[in-house]
């Protein structure tokens, strides 16, 4: 590494390609661990949050920027500058820091985090670049970014031991979180084709071409909601449920209307509209299960 003064490393144009704001999309994720955690240690859960949403996932966005060196929209940054070696360093440094601070939640914890920066890198990485094919690049996602996420939280935020971990309630909640995951994940690429067949990105949204995108995460969220129908009758929270489908209707209408738009014109499967609807599943989903962390406290149902 070069002589650089650590603060020099956070230029402006590396703080941009972190899109720390990105974070926001990839909270549901956390925020679904813990509503459904026992037992929760809530100084755990704070460095736990902080580290992934602060350092970990933004090091990933900065080094799939570092790796793509993108010119076109990228999620969370319309119009993306140029990168610099300062980045791949700043991505370096906050992954090292986040995996040695999770080291005080637990061994667990910080391991599963090194892992996941490693799967990341992999994803991005020129010489492997798991990205660039259209099934291990989405299954990539739909594993890490969804079940793994879930197994990583949930051993931060209270007592963790592995093989009492996979009962049957957690792997259906990991399979929950994978689907959503999966329902969102195309959308994300939607605008993106030419840039990444440029790029020699093949992505399972341009596999499946703007309709066959959004039947496929229909389908996804589908069997969500079908697994989470199931959880929560068998744990008797009906309620929750309920709560599930009223938070969720906005998400449901404003794909519906964006998917007649794109069957019109395809043109309108863009930078923004992408952004627009990822805002609202995501704040969507956040309310949802910050209600039922609420919950868990307050008992309002």
């Amino acid at each position: 590494m070069p002589n650089l003064n650590i603060i020099s490393l956070f230029d402006k144009n590396t703080v941009k390609h972190l899109r720390l704001p990105f974070s926001y999309h990839l909270m549901p994720v956390f925020l679904f661990a813990w509503s459904q955690a026992v037992n929760v240690n809530m100084q755990h859960t704070l460095i736990a949050f902080l580290i992934l949403h602060l350092l970990i996932y933004p090091s990933s966005n900065g080094y799939n920027s570092y790796q793509d060196k993108d010119e076109t929209s990228i999620g969370g940054l319309k119009n993306p500058p140029k990168v610099s070696e300062n980045l791949f360093y700043a991505t370096l440094l906050l992954d090292f820091i986040g995996v040695l601070l999770a080291l005080f939640v637990s061994v667990y914890f910080s391991v599963f985090v090194l892992l996941y920066v490693l799967i990341s890198r992999a994803y991005s990485y020129r010489n492997l670049r798991l990205k660039k094919y259209a099934l291990i690049g989405f299954l990539t996602v739909f594993l890490f970014q969804g079940a793994f996420t879930y197994l990583m939280v949930s051993s931060a935020l209270s007592d963790f031991n592995p093989r009492n971990f996979f009962t049957p309630g957690n792997v259906i909640c990991m399979s929950v979180a994978s689907l959503f995951i999966g329902s969102v994940y195309p959308l994300t690429q939607i605008y993106q084709h030419a840039a990444d067949k440029k790029d020699g990105v093949t992505t399972i949204s341009y596999k499946l071409g703007y309709v066959g995108t959004f039947i496929f995460s229909a389908l996804m969220f589908t069997l969500a909601t079908v697994l989470l129908l199931y959880y929560f009758d068998m744990k008797h929270q009906r309620m929750s449920l309920v709560l599930f489908f009223t938070m969720m209707l906005p998400v449901v209408i404003r794909l519906f209307m964006w998917f007649s738009k794109v069957r019109e014109n395809s043109s309108n499967a863009n930078f923004e509209n992408t952004m627009s609807m990822n805002l609202l599943a995501s704040t969507c989903m956040n309310a949802y299960f910050a209600i039922l962390i609420l919950n868990n406290s307050y008992c309002w149902f």
